[in-house]
């Protein structure tokens, strides 16, 4: 037996375990479902975060420490070291933190370019999209290239690799398992829960932040149970690694709020947080937005950002690497006293400077973590400028300094009560969540009023999800059956099909994609022209099929269909028993199952003594409904616009949806006013009808 052959076999072997947990997944109860998929994403969350924890303390020591000549301080958690003070070689730091740039720049934009940047968005954009998506190779890059941008001294935190670990293997799960969309969406978002939580220490606000992550207004109650269960097992499997206690210590532990006047102090907090935490945003993104419009190489980029950061560390090494210790030195009175107060006044606004350079130019590292100094320093700025003349002031800094880590962060973030908890379980410091909501409600309601978040990818709520608002207006696609409404597939490839016949076949067919097979039938993937345009001719097929391709049970209704369908392709490859391709449902099978339906509706109605009509109209240049919300009344009353059909999209007649000329709208009306609705969407009449 060959190589190759051996291969093969362990492939197949390997496709055939996967469809028989599949088939397990599709069948077992909810709670046995989630206590094995969470379990098992839980592990590797835990594994992965103490696998990166490793490796950048590594890259840290040989980088910082034996190049630079610079020891940064520990937080608790990680030792609790004082720190080497300043460097032995301070011309060597920026060398070093550009040289760190300029490999993390050659490992992503080489191996996985989606990798750059905090990769927090791109776990979320996953949840939106397709929770498919995430390659294994984007978080291997990530990790490595983390761990080096950040261990030369490069300001990033330790979060955003570790997230997309647990949430990359929950994309895995989904492709490998065949998961519904739903369950493949949960099984990603707890992943970035349960691996932030496991960096930090904090499964609770873990949990809660797998289901707040996604929306900047919202919250995923699906993700919630299963990531209780995710988020425990990976802290489990890091504390039994490296320790259970919290990252900061007990830094207020013995904190108890019982002077009212310190609440007036806590909502200065809050409203300079919400402040900063625009900033960092507003900064952040706008040096991505310069940075993109600089003429160089992307591997360039993150190179120069780290040169900058360099450079600033000569006047304040504050600012290099995740800065956790100096957040930990500045929860201690004698240790924030030390730290010379325009230092401590200007960090919050060097930092933001400095993880923008690293990351916002396309380095790799979260912005987590740095969210929490710039929080952090904020609240200490405050102690230092208030103790000396305020009355009711903690002796201790440690109540500002954790409060202002929530309040900052939690607010920019949109998860103010997820990171809330985190930092309280990060802090061992409970007791300080009473105050604590003034200034974390205020920093949110500062940022929720201007729209912004640091995380690009959330959406605003569920019903902005497009899968969310298409059952929502379309509730009809949930009676229609996958297998009613699919088509038998115009083109299916054998795997072994060499590219260049491959593409004459898709050619020939006229078709946007096609599934691929292999020699028994089962399905390997999907292609398209573009995923051969670069291969080699006589390559095979299979290696070039995406086998992360949605899919949907013939068993499904159209409103799963309509969920897992990937905006730029439109259609679905469906599936029947061993993943055998059963047929195709594209966006006009959609339509048409749906139209079939909202007739059988029709029919139904008028059974019961409730005559309707299904009018199917085009929206003219100079109708008058034109931009207008199904919301203001834009049709006569009594009519019910059911679905819009624009180009290859179909929008649900949902409250917020506006017409626009050339869509074709599906409307249920009243006999008698049927005229008056096609001529009003067909531009011949005013809204005198109404």
């Amino acid at each position: 037996m060959t190589a190759g052959d051996r291969r093969l076999l362990a492939a197949t072997g390997l496709r055939s375990a996967g469809t028989a947990a599949g088939r397990w997944v599709k069948h077992a109860s909810y709670l046995k479902k989630w206590l094995v998929l969470g379990t098992a994403i839980g592990i590797i969350a835990g594994l992965g975060a103490v696998v990166f924890y490793l490796a950048l303390s590594e890259a840290t020591h040989l980088l910082l420490g034996v190049l630079g000549g610079y020891t940064p301080p520990e937080a608790a958690g990680d030792g609790g070291g004082a720190g080497s003070g300043d460097s032995t070689r301070p011309w060597a730091i920026p060398i070093v933190v550009c040289l760190g740039g300029m490999a993390s720049g050659v490992i992503v934009f080489t191996f996985a370019p989606e990798a750059q940047g905090h990769g927090t968005d791109a776990a979320i954009e996953a949840i939106h999209r397709n929770p498919r998506m995430i390659r294994m190779r984007a978080v291997l890059v990530k990790l490595v290239a983390s761990a080096i941008m950040i261990g030369s001294g490069g300001s990033g935190g330790r979060e955003g690799p570790t997230a997309q670990i647990s949430a990359g293997f929950g994309s895995l799960l989904a492709r490998t398992l065949d998961l519904s969309p739903k369950d493949g969406r949960v099984a990603v978002a707890v992943g970035i829960g349960s691996g932030i939580g496991a960096i930090f220490g904090a499964p609770l606000g873990g949990a809660l932040l797998a289901g707040s992550i996604a929306y900047k207004d919202d919250f995923e109650f699906d993700a919630v149970v299963p990531g209780l269960i995710t988020s425990i097992v990976g802290y489990t499997v890091y504390g039994s690694l490296l320790g259970f206690g919290p990252l900061f210590g007990y830094a207020a532990a013995d904190y108890r709020f019982d002077d009212p006047l310190q609440l007036v102090w806590f909502a200065v907090i809050g409203v300079l947080g919400g402040l900063v935490g625009l900033l960092y945003s507003k900064t952040f993104y706008g040096t991505v937005a310069v940075s993109d419009r600089v003429p160089c190489s992307r591997i360039l980029k993150p190179a120069i950002g780290g040169l900058l950061v360099g450079l600033m560390a000569l006047v304040l090494p504050e600012v290099l690497g995740s800065g956790y210790g100096w957040v930990q030195q500045s929860l201690d009175r004698a240790g924030l006293l030390a730290i010379p107060l325009w230092v401590v006044l200007v960090l919050p606004l060097a930092k933001i400077l400095a993880t923008s350079l690293s990351i916002g130019t396309g380095g790799s590292g979260g912005i987590f973590g740095p969210g929490m100094v710039i929080g952090a320093f904020t609240g200490a700025a405050v102690w230092r400028l208030l103790e000396p003349i305020a009355p009711a002031v903690p002796d201790s800094p440690a109540p500002f300094v954790i409060v202002g880590m929530m309040a900052c962060f939690g607010s920019i973030a949109r998860a103010p009560i997820a990171v809330m908890l985190m930092v309280a379980e990060m802090t061992g410091s409970l007791t300080i969540l009473t105050p604590a909501m003034v200034a974390v409600g205020l920093a949110y309601l500062i940022v929720r009023r201007s729209g912004e978040t640091i995380y690009r990818a959330q959406l605003g709520t569920r019903e902005d999800a497009r899968a969310a608002r298409l059952m929502a207006g379309m509730p009809l696609l949930g009676r229609v059956g996958v297998g009613e409404a699919m088509s038998p597939p115009r083109l299916v490839l054998d795997g072994g099909t060499d590219v260049a016949d491959a593409l004459v076949r898709l050619r020939e067919a006229g078709v946007p994609g096609a599934p691929v097979v292999d020699g028994e039938g089962r399905f390997l993937g999907a292609v398209s022209p573009s995923d051969l345009a670069n291969a080699a001719p006589g390559a095979a097929i299979a290696r070039r099929a995406d086998a992360g391709a949605p899919t949907v049970d013939v068993t499904a209704n159209l409103d799963e269909a309509l969920e897992a369908m990937p905006d730029e392709s439109r259609w679905l490859t469906v599936l029947g028993g061993d993943r055998r391709v059963c047929g195709i449902v594209s966006v006009p099978d959609v339509v048409h199952g749906y139209r079939t339906e909202v007739l059988a509706e029709q029919r139904r109605v008028e059974r019961v003594g409730t005559h309707v009509e299904v009018l199917e109209v085009r929206a003219a240049a100079d109708s008058p409904v034109l931009g207008k919300r199904l919301a203001d009344r834009a049709l006569p009353a009594g009519s019910l616009v059911v679905s819009v059909r624009r180009g290859d999209a179909v929008l649900p007649g949902t409250a917020a949806t506006r017409l626009r000329a050339g869509d074709l709208v599906t409307v249920l009306v009243p006999p008698e006013r049927s005229e008056s609705v096609r001529l009003l969407v067909e531009g011949g009449s005013s809204d005198g009808d109404r």
